[in-house]
């Protein structure tokens, strides 16, 4: 079997070994591979841009805006990929130094906060899709009890679900106190569980909730001649759809791990790109909000002002919709 040290330094793509194995297996070196100076240099960008985006997504709808659903759907997103952001010092430092040098505690603490990331995107992503569905086809009752608190204890709910999901990456996180120190997943014999809980709460279950949210959400527009006229889910649609392309191919290998007692080069450097890709998530969304606003091409407004823009003519798009679904709906209740 040959492995090199690389392999197990990044939480989304650490195989599961015996410590036997490690010692054997894992030598002493800096980062100099081609692929290791390239996943490092991908999770510094990562992180300036994740932090500075999010960053500036989290004082637009918590200090900026004004409060809506929508700015609390969007807000507990960049608190999400912020604190992911956050960690990311550490697996930089891990990568370089191949050596771990902050203790047990955040060495479950920096596993626990990738799959708590993980785990409240794509939460909050089956929100927005359940609200934009609810909003479409009960446009009355959402106008009477869509409020801001309501949707800030949804968040408050799904958080405390992420964080419970995320509790077996910080159980079977350990250090091996060997020199240099390695921090490893040591699954035993649940690495099965882990992976199927994973692949089902964080994957095939929120994908096929939102599948059938916009499943009713075309046929609801279309019914009412409205899918012209509107454009309140380009932004909700781009996210979801991000988040997908970027963790897909992080589920595959996950998967196919489980099969697997060797680790060539091939699949190594699947293991990487894949584990990247989906660290990667978490700096994008702000670009997608300033990307999506209408003034992009005029280019006469800062970054900031593109990303309010584009939350904003969601609400406003939002309230629209709703309000013409209503309308719509009770003048064919008054025609009956």
């Amino acid at each position: 079997m040959t492995t090199t040290r690389s392999q197990y330094d990044y939480d989304y793509y650490i195989p599961t070994l015996t410590k036997v194995q490690l010692q054997e297996d894992l030598h002493p070196g800096y980062c100099r591979e081609a692929a290791c100076v390239i996943t490092v240099i991908s999770n510094v960008i990562i992180f300036l841009l994740g932090i500075t985006g999010n960053g500036a997504v989290i004082w637009i709808t918590g200090f900026k805006m004004k409060k809506s659903v929508n700015s609390t759907w969007y807000l507990s997103l960049a608190l999400s990929d912020f604190f992911f952001c956050a960690t990311l010092p550490f697996t930089i430092d891990y990568l370089i130094k191949d050596s771990w040098s902050f203790g047990l505690f955040l060495c479950k603490f920096n596993s626990f906060a990738m799959t708590l990331n993980m785990y409240s995107s794509i939460f909050i992503l089956v929100i927005i899709s359940v609200d934009r569905c609810i909003s479409v086809r009960f446009p009355v009752w959402a106008q009477n009890k869509r409020t801001v608190k309501k949707a800030s204890l949804v968040v408050v709910l799904a958080w405390f679900v992420s964080s419970l999901l995320s509790i077996p990456s910080a159980k079977f996180r350990e250090i091996l106190n060997e020199s240099p120190e390695i921090c490893y997943n040591n699954y035993e014999d649940h690495h099965k569980t882990v992976v199927f809980m994973r692949f089902n709460f964080g994957f095939l279950i929120p994908f096929l909730t939102i599948f059938i949210c916009y499943t009713i959400l075309i046929h609801k527009l279309r019914s009412n001649q409205m899918s012209k006229s509107t454009k309140p889910y380009k932004i909700t649609t781009l996210l979801i759809a991000t988040f997908f392309i970027c963790w897909l191919p992080f589920q595959i290998v996950s998967v196919l791990e489980l099969d697997r007692s060797e680790y060539n080069s091939a699949f190594k450097t699947a293991q990487q790109v894949s584990g990247t890709l989906a660290s990667a998530n978490s700096f994008l969304n702000p670009f997608l909000y300033a990307f999506m606003a209408k003034d992009l091409k005029k280019k006469c407004y800062s970054f900031l002002s593109k990303i309010e823009s584009a939350i904003d003519e969601e609400n406003r798009s939002t309230f629209r919709a709703t309000s013409v679904t209503s309308a719509t709906d009770n003048g064919l209740s008054t025609a009956v």
